[in-house]
């Protein structure tokens, strides 16, 4: 794999991740324990009373951490089952598709979500430990998040393809547009569709989304009634949204947005995906000023670690070639020779490299060299690297920056749809069971 440009793919995961709640051990007065018991069957696999319940105790208190107040605890009961319901389902077909999260991948989010917090390793191990956390436990669910990551850019990007015509008729329409370019910051409730649902299961769900948007007219907190009424995956965040451009809502939500005024709601908006709300909460004037930025054309040799070379074995291996380096031989040349990267047919070149286009470990140490230089070996996720750096250039990348700007808007607006179908078709598919307590 092509280190470049994979960073990009871990930014919208840790900001998920860094969402993820410090559980603490609750003490025995939060209520009577019982025996463990199966409550869902999914397909070959079983979820637990336990299971459950600790998610459930872990989603109390974050709506409580965020001062929201708790929905009825049968249907958040309800909503976190089925939430276990679909990761489950998610994990069983990130393992049919052969996918893997590494020590490396885990290792390497533990330390961009301590980076987030302000924190070196060392303190961010010790503040899970003072919160009650088990590491172990917190190091699985984070390689759980990445595997479902994995998955979704497997199953639906795939599925989203972003023409260049596509991109010049989006910046013309923005041009013409009097919608405009502003950056809102929405909350949202889901109450999802599927394609098997009749006439009259739609309208139920259209009641439900209405039931929903009553409440909220009455006074009632938006975060307590995403909790209970939305599907979406940030319901137990409140259904808050990252800022994102008016122009990655799409038509049927931007012609509402631009003249609505913050703290407004919309009415049930109907999609092909099921009956949206949103609240607006705050909006920002997006700027176009030019975007002058430093690259580097750079060259490298990748040596992996895997089942077959150790550790050690890869150290050792890099380390010769380090040698060979220093000793006069062709850089490009060892790396067509040597180089377990894609870019070894054309030497490790790696063309030009922009900020956050490679993942720190590297970056750091490429931004460290001269022109000419060539690295000590440095470690990353992909296994050892040596890093030549041939030149840098100053370069204005506003046109590029707002075509990848505009790319990613049609891009967003595509696969929010495609991804709550996909995930609808998953849990369709599956053999769902509930396992009803014995009196």
């Amino acid at each position: 794999m092509n280190i470049k440009y994979f960073y990009r793919t871990f930014l919208a995961m840790v900001s998920l991740l860094m969402s993820v709640s410090f559980a603490q051990p609750l003490p025995d007065s939060a209520g009577p324990r019982f025996l463990d018991r199966i409550v869902v069957v999914v397909d070959d696999e079983v979820i637990t009373q336990q299971e459950a319940d600790e998610v459930l105790q872990n989603a109390i208190r974050q709506l409580e951490r965020q001062g929201t107040q708790l929905p009825r605890r049968d249907i958040l009961e309800k909503q976190i089952l089925e939430r276990l319901i679909l990761k489950r389902i998610q994990l069983q077909r990130a393992r049919e598709l052969g996918l893997v999260a590494s020590d490396g991948d885990v290792e390497q989010t533990l330390r961009r979500i301590a980076q987030e917090n302000d924190l070196s390793m060392e303190a961010f191990r010790q503040t899970l430990q003072n919160e009650g956390t088990d590491i172990q436990s917190f190091r699985e669910e984070i390689r759980e998040e990445i595997l479902m990551v994995r998955l979704k850019e497997q199953e639906v990007n795939n599925r989203v393809n972003v023409t260049e015509s596509e991109i010049d008729n989006f910046m013309q329409m923005q041009e013409n547009s009097s919608i405009g370019n502003d950056d809102y910051r929405l909350a949202h409730i889901l109450v999802q569709l599927s394609e098997q649902m009749d006439t009259k299961q739609i309208e139920v769900r259209n009641q439900r989304a209405q039931s929903a948007l009553e409440s909220l007219k009455q006074g009632a907190d938006f975060a307590q009634v995403a909790a209970e009424f939305s599907d979406a995956p940030d319901a137990m965040q409140g259904g808050v949204l990252d800022w994102r451009p008016v122009s990655q809502m799409g038509p049927l939500f931007a012609n509402l947005l631009v003249t609505m005024q913050i703290g407004e709601l919309t009415p049930v908006i109907r999609s092909p995906i099921g009956f949206h709300i949103l609240k607006l909460l705050d909006r920002r004037e997006r700027g176009t000023s030019v975007v002058i930025i430093e690259q580097t054309h750079a060259q490298h040799i990748l040596i992996k670690i895997n089942e077959l070379i150790s550790e050690n074995d890869a150290y050792r291996q890099i380390m010769q070639i380090k040698q060979r380096v220093d000793k006069g031989e062709n850089f490009s040349e060892l790396a067509k020779a040597f180089s377990e990267d894609s870019s070894a047919s054309s030497g490790g070149d790696l063309n030009w490299i922009s900020p956050r286009d490679t993942v720190p470990e590297f970056e750091k140490a490429m931004n460290e060299l001269l022109p000419g230089q060539v690295s000590q070996p440095v470690r990353t996720s992909f296994g050892w690297h040596l890093i030549k750096v041939i030149e840098r250039r100053k370069q204005d990348v506003s046109d590029q920056q707002r075509r990848e700007a505009a790319r990613q808007a049609i891009h967003a607006r595509k696969a929010e749809g495609v991804v709550q179908e996909w995930m609808q078709q998953l849990r369709d598919q599956a053999y769902v069971e509930y396992i009803a307590e014995d009196n």
